[in-house]
């Protein structure tokens, strides 16, 4: 009896490729978009895992400074107490024309010390030739490769388990290099220490300790914002590819209501034939997820790059490696398929179960049989958006956002089927002549059929009028922030302080006015922070982008008795003018003013630059902004090119370093592009298939109509009509969902991600551009079933009133 009835249900696909095509697609269309994302998630993770195991501090517990650095005699005092403690510097160190980042540690206890040693020995050195002078740095082949041609004072090891674009030397070499011959950036705590020692908290109550759970690198901790985002991206992508599929399985359950009166009267028990229903879905899932996971992997490997740059923009991180097969998103990616594929056919699995024996089979349209009224899935809309108003009303953070996102997309969604059908009855009543009665009558019965494809195409338009708007509006600020901010005509780089300290002179002799730019890297609250110094200038007091101030906030910070923070700094930490600042033991400074400071994730603060070469006196000078007349631009860079001996590159005109951030800021958001796309896509493959799975149920529709005198081509031109209305209409109420969308992305995403908000900016011009494009999708859905209708032969239609019970 299993057998008979399984060939049966199986039959139904024989009858009917189009509908298993249609069902097989839409789940590896959403299984596919999900994996890409979690594959491109799974790489960049374990990319930055296997840098921090590659740098010895993977699986150790931190003690970090809350604020400032960690003296020399702090961690003496430590390891006189008996604790087993690894120091670490880092820091950023130039050669010549390149900048790299740079580990100092101590090679006698270091976790990586015995690697580091036999790779000394290896190139034939000694292990203990890196503690004496001149020292060795140890580097990836990539990047040993431009530290020997940037500098030729230290010996450099090649070493391939290091990660790339970092340097590892001994702590004495490291301190030399950062000139910070006093200060530690952290201290690792190491395994197997003797018992009993006094707590950590008493002897170093400043330190914070991490555990080693929670001690993350700081690039995987600022990146996961990022990765979230992603993530949201390829859950509503799923979402999109799932109303695909619980249509197509509502229509192949509900063609087969006859053959299930059948079986059941034959004697199948009704729990037999749910169970082989779902072992039909199930083995359906699986392929369509194993064809996903082809797919996902594809675009994954397409999209990495991307990812890469957009990373590298944002943050300064990369990811190193190949796309690799990793068990964690295959199984997340089956598990997704098989799951949605059985949330999808839910409400139609428990329709099954309780089908009476004596249903008679569905002669309507599908759409006519739907269980739910638009009230009721309009009231389900409003609780899911009150739902979403709660959450962000309570919580704060990303989590909160993107929940309060999803349950308003989500309660969009299920209004829209209640606002085209009372728009369509609005149509009605104002149409005059019977085929226009016809035509929005007939658009608003085949409603409940287009519903789910008409959700998918909502979300995507949002989806892409939300995201769209945001990168735009950055854009446009970003390009503002970039006039305030670059206000010198040109931006010169020394390759030593000798060489700076010489430049300034000579150029102050020329008459030009020179903004000396120097930094210091120290930490607040355990958190990266970086200090700028600035010489007084009227450029600065009429460019800089102030948010907050205080009324004499530039007298006050150039004089030292203030500082200004950039606004992730003031967001984060709840700063505000007036409020107190600790830059290190001893330097404590008031607020005076916050400022935008756009792509940039960590915090910053600017202070005079005599007050902070008070308390940092060796910072290098090797950065200046040249103040000029736009006209004599050209006339100086050949004359400092001919006066000093300076790599091309570091001699830049504004207009260049403008052009070049605006286009790392496009290439930053290729990757946000391509899955807007990508969703668009979807939703209109959803369309398409909707279309296609109700082609067969509206000939009875039709057949009246033309049996009364309206033409084939009359009938085609009048599906294409009804396909552009419904488009019309879906794009029409998506700009309201999409602009919510854009203001929750500027006001609350991007300030709990990156700790800046943007101003919204709005772009008709995109929006029109989006609403022809769902126009053309909607063209190309119904050309197919148009096409179809127009070269029907008229016995198929003559059949309908034959076959009429």
């Amino acid at each position: 009896m299993t057998g008979a009835a399984l060939l049966a249900i199986l039959s139904h696909w024989r009858r009917h490729p189009l509908q298993l095509a249609t069902l097989i697609a839409g789940l590896a269309l959403a299984a596919g978009l999900w994996s890409a994302v979690q594959a491109i998630n799974a790489e960049a993770r374990a990319s930055y895992a296997r840098a921090s195991e590659q740098l010895g501090t993977a699986g150790l517990a931190r003690l970090v400074p809350e604020t400032g650095s960690i003296p020399i005699a702090r961690y003496a005092e430590l390891r006189r107490s008996g604790w087993r403690l690894a120091p670490v510097l880092e820091g950023v160190v130039r050669f010549d024309r390149h900048s790299f980042d740079i580990m100092g540690v101590d090679l006698l206890q270091h976790p990586q010390a015995p690697a580091l040693a036999e790779a000394a020995e290896a190139g034939g050195a000694t292990a203990l030739e890196a503690l004496r002078p001149p020292g060795r740095i140890f580097a990836h082949p990539e990047t040993a490769a431009l530290l020997s041609e940037a500098q030729k004072t230290h010996p450099v090891t090649r070493l391939a388990a290091l990660p790339r674009g970092i340097a590892m030397a001994d702590l004495s070499l490291a301190s030399q290099l950062l000139r910070q011959p006093y200060s530690l950036s952290y201290l690792l705590v190491l395994p197997e220490q003797t018992p009993g020692l006094a707590p950590l908290a008493g002897l170093a109550p400043e330190l914070k300790h991490i555990p080693a759970r929670a001690a993350a690198s700081d690039t995987a901790r600022l990146t996961e914002s990022f990765h979230l985002n992603l993530t949201a991206f390829g859950l509503l992508s799923f979402a999109v590819g799932l109303f695909i599929v619980q249509g197509t399985i509502a229509l192949s359950l509900e063609q087969r209501r006859g053959m299930i009166r059948t079986l059941r009267s034959l004697g199948v028990p009704m729990h037999l034939l749910s169970g082989l229903f779902a072992a039909e879905l199930a083995a359906i899932a699986l392929l369509a997820g194993i064809a996903g996971l082809a797919g996902g992997y594809l675009v994954a490997a397409a999209l990495l790059p991307d990812v890469n740059a957009t990373l590298a923009g944002l943050y300064g991180a990369s990811v190193d490696g190949s796309l690799s097969l990793r068990p964690g998103w295959v199984i997340s990616g089956l598990a997704m398929t098989l799951g949605g594929a059985f949330l999808a056919s839910t409400q139609s699995l428990f329709a099954l179960w309780r089908l009476p024996i004596l249903a008679a089979p569905a002669t309507r349209a599908r759409g006519q049989q739907a269980s739910q009224s638009h009230v009721t899935s309009a009231f389900c809309g409003a609780a899911a958006i009150t739902a979403g108003l709660t959450v962000i009303y309570f919580f704060q953070g990303l989590v909160a956002g993107f929940a309060f996102l999803g349950a308003v997309m989500l309660g969009a969604a299920l209004f829209l089927p209640l606002l085209i059908s009372t728009g369509l009855s609005l149509g009605a009543r104002m149409a005059k002549g019977a085929m226009a009665e016809w035509l929005w009558a007939d658009t608003r019965a085949q409603l409940p059929g287009m519903s789910l494809a008409l959700m998918a195409l909502l979300l995507a338009l949002a989806a892409n009028i939300g995201v769209g708007t945001m990168v735009s509006s950055f854009r446009l600020t970003f390009t503002g922030w970039l006039d305030q901010r670059l206000f010198a005509e040109v931006y010169v780089t020394a390759t030593s302080d000798e060489q700076g300290a010489e430049l300034a002179h000579w150029l102050e002799a020329q008459g030009i006015t020179v903004l000396s730019r120097r930094y210091h890297d120290t930490r607040f609250k355990g958190a990266p922070l970086r200090v700028y110094g600035f010489e007084d200038d009227e450029a600065y007091r009429t460019n800089w982008p102030l948010l907050d101030a205080l009324p004499d906030v530039w007298d006050q910070t150039a004089s030292g008795e203030a500082l200004l923070i950039n606004e992730q700094l003031a967001r984060r930490h709840m700063l505000a003018p007036g409020s107190i600042l600790e830059l290190g033991p001893g330097w404590r400074l008031p607020v005076a003013g916050v400022y935008s400071d756009y792509g940039n994730p960590n915090g910053q603060a600017m202070v005079s630059l005599r007050a902070l070469l008070q308390h940092v006196p060796s910072l290098p000078n090797r950065n200046f902004g040249l103040r000029a007349d736009p006209q004599e631009i050209s006339g100086l860079i050949k004359s400092i090119r001919q006066e000093f001996d300076f790599p091309r590159e570091n001699i830049t005109d504004q207009a260049t370093v403008k052009t070049r951030s605006l286009a790392v800021f496009d290439r930053t958001f290729v990757i946000t592009a391509a899955l807007n796309l990508l969703t668009l896509g979807v939703a209109g493959f959803a369309l398409l298939t909707s279309l296609l799975t109700l082609w067969s149920q509206r000939l009875p529709q039709l057949a009246p109509v033309w049996a009364m005198g309206v033409t084939r081509r009359q009938l085609a031109a009048a599906e294409v009509l009804r396909s552009l209305m419904l488009a019309a209409g879906t794009a029409v109420l998506a700009l309201p969902l999409g602009l919510v969308l854009a203001w929750v992305l500027l006001s609350v995403i991007n300030v709990a991600a990156f700790g800046w908000k943007l101003p919204m900016y709005l772009f008709p011009l995109d929006w029109l551009r989006l609403f022809m494009l769902a126009l053309l999708a909607a063209v190309i859905a119904a050309a197919l079933p148009a096409w179809r209708l127009s070269r029907i032969d008229p016995a198929d239609l003559l059949k309908v009133f034959a076959n009429e019970r």
